[in-house]
């Protein structure tokens, strides 16, 4: 009897697919702040789906400095689940103690999520499909977002930030709930500066990324913390961290205005040896204002263009600093994925459920 080559890559795929879901362990990275009321549901909406689903699991619960009992609400949950409880010094940000998490990671893959709820992670199944195809991230793309006008709008401008200011191509995809293989974090291990976006950092390690369609809830528990002058900072951060699009644009309005200044400047002089009128006046200051100007941007463009490289490549202030850890039973002396050493961010006071 003939097998169809389609048929074999179907059950090959179906094959894998089973692989992946159910032999893969998995780090699931939380980033909490004041999440006190939605954080138990949403540990034992993990525990339900990764039970039934992995062959291993963790969750990390980053703590970002939280200002009501998000820390007391995990520290209580460390002896029910496969917890590694991490409280950072001060509040450094999603996508600081997002990486905080990710270093941490001791699983095959790694799967990040908000902890607000409204992305189920009944879900994480789907990604963890999707993963199987050989894809190194897959994205959870909202079918239907349930998101305020204002949350949007935000979304999607720093969405297109990443896409123009550091070319990333996926960035149209790009959601806080998110797959990957923790491998990547080997693109990123001497990271050290404390403007961090994740996706960026990805996209350092592979360029096989995707999305898919999941479910997306109505946010039950707190406000979202994306506002306007929060999508200030971000754009600041994307534009001088990650790109010198702005000192090329410098660059080039110096150019420009060179141009200007010396096609005004020769037309007044060509004016004045055909007409034989005076040569001064406003117009020419105008010409010789927009000639020097044009020369000190493009010198200015010039050298940022220098410092942008050197200040790469001598930043050192972390990204976070590690107050506290506390791991669940079980937890000591664990194997960490990978040849990984998080050198820069030893936590002050480890302690181990007993």
């Amino acid at each position: 009897m003939r097998v169809h080559s389609s048929t074999v890559r179907i059950l090959y795929t179906n094959l894998w697919s089973y692989q992946v879901e159910y032999s893969t362990s998995v780090s699931v990275v939380i980033p909490c702040y004041n999440s006190q009321d939605s954080l138990p549901q949403l540990l034992e909406e993990l525990r339900a789906t990764l039970e039934s689903t992995v062959q291993a699991f963790e969750i990390i619960c980053v703590n970002d400095n939280s200002s009501d009992d998000t820390w007391a609400t995990i520290l209580a949950a460390v002896e029910s689940y496969p917890l590694q409880a991490i409280t950072l010094m001060r509040n450094y940000g999603q996508h600081n103690a997002i990486l905080c998490g990710v270093r941490a990671a001791r699983y095959d893959v790694i799967v990040t999520l908000d902890d607000d709820l409204q992305n189920p992670p009944a879900e994480i199944p789907v990604l963890l499909k999707k993963l199987a195809e050989g894809y190194d991230v897959v994205y959870g793309r909202p079918a239907t977002y349930k998101q305020s006008y204002s949350r949007m709008v935000t979304s999607r401008m720093v969405r297109a930030m990443l896409r123009h200011f550091c070319k990333v191509q996926s960035a149209g995809e790009i959601t806080s709930f998110r797959a990957f293989r923790t491998c990547l974090r080997g693109g990123f291990t001497e990271f050290r500066s404390p403007f961090v976006s994740l996706d960026v950092l990805l996209t350092w390690a592979t360029t096989k990324i995707t999305a898919v369609a999941v479910q997306h809830r109505e946010r039950e528990y707190g406000r979202s913390n994306y506002s306007w002058a929060h999508l200030f900072t971000i754009a600041m951060n994307l534009m001088t961290a990650y790109s010198v699009l702005p000192l090329r644009v410098a660059s080039f309005s110096g150019l420009v205005c060179l141009f200007l200044g010396s096609v005004l400047l020769l037309g007044l002089f060509a004016q004045q040896m055909i007409t034989a009128h005076g040569f001064g006046g406003v117009p020419v200051l105008a010409g010789v204002v927009s000639l020097l100007s044009g020369a000190q941007l493009l010198a200015i463009g010039v050298m940022g263009e220098y410092l942008a490289r050197i200040y790469s490549t001598s930043v050192a202030q972390p990204p976070y600093v590690i107050k506290s850890k506390v791991l669940s039973r079980g937890m000591r002396g664990a194997v960490i994925h990978g040849e990984f050493s998080e050198q820069h961010a030893v936590p002050n006071v480890v302690h181990y459920a007993h």
